[in-house]
């Protein structure tokens, strides 16, 4: 299995919620997980939200940091991309940032792994496998 991990998916696994248990499961069980290079700013920048309002200790997020950017196996560029996600984020009325997991996911033929409802509703309507949590 392929899985396209996008960075709420990456932040529920390393802050051990709930959901991030299932999530890391698919994760483990991929044969290739892949994200576009959005991902990195996405993630850190979370992460120093976590810093900055949650009071979570500089040491912790960049442990956090740290394994969330080791989870994927390669990063795709968005020059490969974004033709097809602009297109698609103007059909769907969608925010572009998020369709470049889904473009991701379908040309890849791989399982989305997102916590966004309604990135998960966009995936589904292209008959794109999300995680079942």
């Amino acid at each position: 299995m392929i899985a396209v991990l996008d960075a709420s998916a990456a932040i529920e696994i390393v802050m051990g919620r709930k959901s991030g248990k299932k999530l890391s499961q698919y994760v483990l069980a991929a044969d290739w997980v892949i994200a576009p290079t959005l991902f990195i700013s996405e993630v850190t920048d979370t992460v120093w939200k976590y810093q900055k309002l949650t009071d979570f200790p500089f040491s912790s997020c960049e442990k956090a940091l740290n394994q969330a950017l080791t989870l994927p196996d390669d990063f795709i560029n968005e020059l490969d991309l974004y033709r097809e996600a602009f297109k698609l984020s103007c059909t769907l009325n969608h925010p572009v940032y998020d369709i470049f997991y889904l473009v991701l996911a379908r040309r890849n033929n791989g399982r989305l792994l997102t916590l966004d409802k309604r990135l998960i509703s966009a995936a589904t309507k292209y008959s794109i496998e999300t995680a079942d949590l």
